[in-house]
């Protein structure tokens, strides 16, 4: 997974670092896995913007993504990596001997030809899914499910890991992306390896053109309006704007907004990194 610096013959080129695309082995997905994408523009029913900042962007067709790997068993061979315009990672077409196809979110270093499987007593490799009951200590996994069956909910997105860290009861103790430790049933699913295109976060667009491209309109600061419009609006001159806050006069850094009576909260054993 490389990084594609352009030389400064533009103003949009100067800072412009992209993907190269050299772990990509195919341009054109499978037809059998698309679906229409609708795109509301921010608007409701009614035709109201109630989401500022969206509109506009490149048409593009939804790929079903097989986040349950319930296909126990039944060997499969991926067929091609390929780029998916709706989330970060790379996205693997896998054709299981039984002849059904289905896209899942790529490993990173899962090559064309590998052969994958799923359920119980197979070897933790990776892009292999199996349950937290199984996989070693200290292996490190990505699409884990919170609950049996439901399908993956955690470190999804592009060079997300997380790390199994010992095993209490019926739970599995995990360490995920954000430094949170909990507890999450062994008899979930969770994938072996890191998610694939890791470089993801040092990608530069270098113009307000690509973000128009991927849907997201100019966003206005607060400091910018009126006190009417926002808590940091307003002032003589260029004020800083007082506390950050949101439009809605939350605070907007270091204030919690967990709920301290949510369910989940008995599993978490140590709260994300401040």
């Amino acid at each position: 997974m490389a990084l594609k610096k352009f030389k400064p013959t533009t103003s949009g080129q100067r800072f412009k670092m992209i993907s190269a695309f050299d772990d990509i082995t195919t341009s054109t997905p499978e037809k059998s896995l698309l679906a229409p994408k609708k795109k509301s523009g921010g608007r409701n029913n009614e035709g109201k913007m109630t989401m500022r900042y969206m509109g506009g962007g490149h048409k593009q067709m939804y790929r079903l993504i097989d986040f349950k790997r319930d296909k126990e068993g039944i060997p499969a061979v991926v067929k091609s990596i390929e780029y998916d315009p709706n989330r970060t990672a790379r996205i693997a077409l896998l054709a299981y001997r039984d002849g059904e196809k289905r896209y899942i979110i790529a490993p990173h270093g899962l090559q064309v030809g590998q052969e994958l499987q799923s359920g119980r007593g197979i070897a933790p490799e990776v892009g292999n899914t199996l349950y937290l009951s199984e996989i070693p200590l200290g292996t490190i996994i990505h699409n884990i499910e919170l609950q049996p069956g439901q399908g993956a909910k955690m470190a999804r997105s592009a060079g997300s890991y997380a790390q199994l860290m010992s095993r209490d009861g019926k739970f599995a103790v995990i360490k995920l992306p954000s430094g949170e430790t909990r507890m999450i049933l062994q008899t979930c699913k969770a994938t072996v390896g890191m998610v694939s295109n890791p470089d993801h976060n040092l990608e530069s667009s270098g113009k307000a053109g690509r973000s128009r491209w991927l849907g997201r309109r100019p966003r206005t600061r607060g400091v910018a309006m009126n006190p009417v419009d926002h808590p940091m609006g307003g002032g003589e001159g260029r004020a800083s704007g007082g506390h950050p806050r949101t439009r809605k006069g939350m605070p907007a850094k270091g204030y919690k907004t967990r709920s301290k009576t949510k369910s989940s909260n008995k599993f978490i054993l140590e709260r994300r990194k401040k």
